[in-house]
């Protein structure tokens, strides 16, 4: 366990003495590329996003590569009465709305926190569960990139599959059997945004690394599900669909 992390919120330990083992009941995790996590220091970690029982599974790889999960949140669930405390006391991140005046101000402070206390922090880059109805990862938001490139920290994408079989996308409760359900994790080598450093502001410079980040993301996919991607990544937008929010059947 990286030693800026040896301290860890108080609520972690009796909520991860209840998850890990209820998880580990339901899931039998893989993960491959373990080492590519850094062992100190701040990282952005970006997995893809087809189930609400991702998080779960992100949670309890990235706990067992020896770093402390947290994830990015809307800020708006930190003021919900009990949850907003929870979250807090687990150490998760608030995110500002993109549309906030006061997004990138936030994204500058919270970049340097993560710098300066060498924290890792595990952000959607997708922003909800994918559009696509093959479950490939869709377009991506700029927030994972922007968090990277204010603080210089490395970008690792992450893939995993065989969530749907726990809780298929928008499920309803849980399939509970059969127990023990492969789940493969694979983490890859840090994006390269060497050449775009500094350049965080840029609109042009933000979507060319989400694109790099997406790219990298599906090509871990693909190693896993032992698949072609689409050649064209899915846009909701295309589609008719909402960004955010549960998707329609």
């Amino acid at each position: 366990m990286a030693a800026s992390e040896r301290s860890r919120p108080s609520l972690f330990w009796p909520l991860a003495a209840i998850v890990i083992p209820f998880v580990s009941l339901l899931a039998k995790i893989r993960t491959t590329g373990a080492d590519k996590l850094p062992r100190e220091g701040a990282f952005v970690l970006a997995p893809n996003h087809y189930s609400e029982f991702d998080p779960l599974i992100v949670a309890i790889a990235v706990y067992r590569a020896g770093r402390l999960p947290r994830f990015m949140a809307k800020e708006t669930l930190f003021r919900v009465p009990v949850l907003g405390w929870v979250l807090k006391r687990t150490g998760m991140v608030p995110v500002a709305r993109a549309s906030s005046a006061s997004s990138a101000k936030q994204t500058m402070q919270q970049s340097r926190e993560l710098v300066q206390r060498g924290r890792g922090v595990i952000v959607y880059p997708e922003g909800t569960l994918t559009r696509d109805p093959d479950m490939w990862p869709m377009r991506g938001k700029s927030g994972a990139v922007r968090l990277a490139l204010a603080g210089d920290i490395p970008l690792i994408p992450m893939a995993q599959w065989g969530t749907q079989h726990i809780m298929g996308r928008y499920q309803k409760g849980i399939s509970l059997w059969p127990l023990r359900k492969k789940v493969q994790v694979m983490i890859g080598d840090p994006v390269d945004l060497s050449d775009l450093r500094g350049r965080g502001g840029e609109p042009a410079v933000l979507n060319e690394a989400t694109r790099r980040l997406m790219d990298a993301i599906t090509a871990l996919l693909e190693q896993i599900r032992d698949e072609k991607a689409p050649a064209v990544r899915w846009n909701p937008a295309d589609h008719g669909q909402k960004e955010t929010g549960r998707l329609d059947p």
